[in-house]
């Protein structure tokens, strides 16, 4: 059974969600009975379910995911999409789903740009996001964004499923190989300097043996330079750092993080 024909009042004469492109209503349920019970969860006629929404732009991966959670006990899926904007203008005038699996590559406005746009019209909605994408950055980026979890689209079914009561709990499912990622990207983050001041290769070799307590002479000795090649890195550095004393540039270089810690 399609979406309803008839929305809001102001949008009557507007096209139902049933004849736009992209569009999947999956036979058997209607948004329409959706109700709400004390807890907040919405759920169907035929008992507390999550509603998912689904947003794929391929339609074959579309309509077995579909099926896959309207097969399952606690979930239904009672529409799906091929855009972020086609889903962004359903939730203006239907009742908000639970639970948003979106993919990440989509045509237009793709799932991580996207994610603001849902979160805003639909706060209480959590997002997963569901991809063939294992990029650090892409990863991230959808996390910073605001989803709540991120599954690869080589997950089985299980571990769909099983995401999306972890996230009703509260907990953020994400794929063991996802997390890896995001977790060598905040460590990365954590282990970078805010700023970096400009010092060359060189220079931070310099900086990080005077941390280690190295006078100039030994610092010559240690990296095969003159004394007076050294001497010039120093003055470099102070200017760098705008700092007037070796216990200054150290000090900086140690809260700053600028090298290694020993």
């Amino acid at each position: 059974m399609a979406l309803p024909a008839r929305l809001r009042p102001d949008q009557r004469q507007k096209e139902s969600l049933k004849t736009r492109p992209g569009y999947t209503a999956i036979r058997g349920l209607d948004p329409r009975r959706q109700t709400e019970n004390n807890s907040g969860m919405r759920t169907g006629t035929t008992g507390a379910k999550a509603v998912v929404w689904l947003i794929e732009d391929h339609a074959d991966s579309r309509r077995v995911l579909a099926r896959v959670l309207n097969r399952a006990p606690t979930t239904q899926c009672p529409c799906a999409f091929a855009s972020c904007e086609e889903a962004l203008d359903a939730l203006r005038s239907n009742p908000l789903p639970d639970v948003i699996l979106l993919d990440v590559g989509l045509p237009g406005m793709n799932g991580i740009e996207g994610i603001p746009h849902l979160k805003a019209l639909s706060p209480a909605t959590h997002v997963i996001m569901l991809t063939v994408f294992d990029d650090q950055e892409k990863v991230f980026n959808a996390i910073c964004a605001g989803a709540s979890g991120y599954l690869l689209k080589t997950d089985d079914e299980e571990a769909i499923a099983g995401a999306i009561h972890e996230v009703l709990q509260g907990g953020a499912p994400i794929n063991p190989r996802i997390a890896r990622l995001v977790l060598e990207k905040f460590a990365s983050q954590a282990a970078r300097p805010a700023h970096d001041y400009g010092l060359s290769d060189r220079e931070r070799e310099v900086l990080e043996l005077m941390v280690q307590g190295l006078v100039k002479k030994e610092i010559a000795d240690r990296l095969n330079l003159s004394y007076h090649t050294v001497d010039n890195h120093l003055r470099n550095i102070y200017t760098k750092l705008q700092v007037h004393t070796r216990g200054g540039a150290v000090a900086k270089a140690l809260s700053e993080h600028l090298v290694r810690s020993r």
